[in-house]
């Protein structure tokens, strides 16, 4: 091309970037194809010396069944509040799922297994190293370990996959049933109930406690002279209602006998002590006047009533009657006691004894009810202090056997959990696998996928800041001039 106003010298005023069409770029794309090509089969020889160094890798799978067990059974510690509140099985699983991801289980398998076997590369460090530096390898074997371990779980699901990747499949395999054995033994340090050892002492504290609430219940009940408070207050209200019942009934009887008496004492005073058993009666005075008035009839019936004869039996007759005038009924008479009297006056006699009998026990009832009201009056007064002191016993002891039976139980799933797993069962342990994997051509097709974007990125990069153009319409686009003839340049030039 003749030389014109666009010099292609380094001198030349062609700094100035001219604008590009896409043919523009592919044009200097093609140019740029040595070095592409360079760039990519350096990508691609360092991928394929890398992929050379990599190893085969065996996956060891083992799977474990995980149900809801009785360590995850919420129990208080006192009280009945929630008891038997339970996660659901998903929460079951991804707690399972952390108990297995935990550190310290890691290291209890590479403690087993041993680090020279796990990591050889680090073994040869770690005997040489301080303890300091010791315990950096064994966070590096462990961080190693976690990189290897792959658990699975899936939603709605009780199995859980494990799968541990390792150059040698026997100690996959090793290693894999080693972490489960581990774990079986480690989740129940995990979940173990650690309350036992408190509730121990709680129940200890509350039995002491208790004992001095029995001390002073029991010496409350001497110092006051109590058997048994609840039974002596019901038998005094008992004996109360009783007694009152009772002094109810005698003022009743009482009065029922002292009527009687007023009625017999009367009777007794209109009644006479003594009365007339029998009487023999004389009739010999009448029996003569009889015989005397008959012979005067005889005389009247041959004399004249105012004869001497007549006279004379008619002295007799008045004689004899006036002599027998003031005692007609003469004769034996017998007096004895009235019998009448005599059962008045026992039965008044009885009357009074039983009359004092009462007012005697009316006395003794109202002398009885009068202590049991008093008594019953002290218990009254001393309830309050009976029933603080009867409640604080209750309390602790109903305390204490909550505790003696959460200690029992604790205990009881502790032995459980050494000699059982309910909730976790092995479904299938570890074998050596028999075909490994390896990365080889994963990181050959990277490195040759990488390898190209790196040669075009190169070359876009070369293209982008090259100088100069590199079609003959890229001249005629900046000069507005045609392009009449083009020869070739040096390479110097054209770069």
């Amino acid at each position: 091309m003749p030389a014109g106003p666009f010099p292609l010298s380094a001198e030349a005023p062609s700094r100035v970037r001219p604008p590009f069409e896409l043919s523009d770029l592919v044009a200097n794309l093609w140019r740029q194809r040595f070095v592409m090509l360079g760039v990519f089969l350096v990508v691609v020889a360092l991928g394929f010396a890398f992929a050379m160094t990599l190893k085969k890798t065996y996956s060891a799978r083992s799977s474990l069944l995980v149900q809801l067990g009785q360590e995850y059974v919420y129990n208080p510690r006192v009280g009945d509040a929630a008891r038997g509140a339970a996660p659901t099985n998903d929460q079951v699983i991804q707690s399972e799922v952390e108990i297995l991801s935990a550190s310290a289980l890691k290291e209890r398998v590479i403690r087993r297994i041993g680090l020279v076997r796990m990591f050889p590369g680090a073994a040869k460090t770690y005997a040489k190293a301080s303890p300091e530096k010791r315990r950096e390898i064994e966070g590096e074997a462990i961080r190693g370990m976690e990189t290897k371990l792959k658990i699975g779980t899936a939603p709605d699901n009780a199995i859980v996959r494990l799968t541990y990747d390792a150059p040698d499949a026997h100690l996959a395999a090793e290693v894999l049933n080693t972490l489960v054995d581990e774990y079986l033994v480690f989740r129940r340090s995990v979940l173990a109930d650690r309350d036992v050892s408190a509730i121990s002492k709680q129940r200890a504290a509350f039995e002491a406690r208790l004992a001095k609430a029995d001390a002073a219940y029991k010496d409350f009940l001497e110092t006051n002279g109590i058997g048994d408070f609840d039974n002596e207050k019901a038998s005094l209200g008992q004996l109360y209602s009783s007694l009152l019942t009772e002094r109810y009934a005698l003022q009743a009887q009482l009065s029922e006998v002292q009527g009687r008496l007023g009625v017999t004492a009367r009777n007794v005073a209109s009644s006479a002590p003594e009365i007339g058993l029998f009487r023999d009666i004389d009739v010999t005075a009448a029996n003569k006047l009889q015989q005397l008035r008959i012979d005067r009839q005889d005389l009247l019936s041959r004399y004249q009533p105012d004869a001497q004869p007549v006279r004379d039996i008619d002295q007799k007759i008045a004689a004899l009657q006036a002599l027998s005038a003031p005692n007609p009924d003469a004769g034996a008479k017998r007096v004895g006691v009235n019998p009448v009297y005599q059962t008045l006056e026992t039965e008044r006699n009885q009357l009074q004894a039983q009359a004092a009998s009462l007012r005697s026990r009316q006395t003794a009832v109202a002398g009885g009810l009068q202590q049991v009201a008093d008594r019953r009056r002290r218990l009254t007064e001393l309830e309050p202090r009976f029933q603080e002191l009867a409640r604080e016993r209750d309390v602790l002891s109903a305390n204490v056997r909550a505790f003696i039976v959460r200690e029992q139980e604790g205990q009881a799933a502790q032995a459980v959990a050494q000699t059982a797993e309910d909730n976790v069962r092995i479904v299938e342990r570890a074998y050596p696998p028999v075909r490994g994997s390896s990365l080889k051509k994963l990181v050959l097709a990277a490195a040759v996928l990488f390898g190209g974007f790196a040669a075009l990125c190169v070359g876009l990069l070369r293209a982008l800041l090259s100088r100069g153009f590199a079609t003959a319409a890229a001249v005629e686009r900046a000069a507005d001039l045609p392009v009449l003839m083009r020869a070739p340049l040096k390479h110097a030039m054209a770069r």
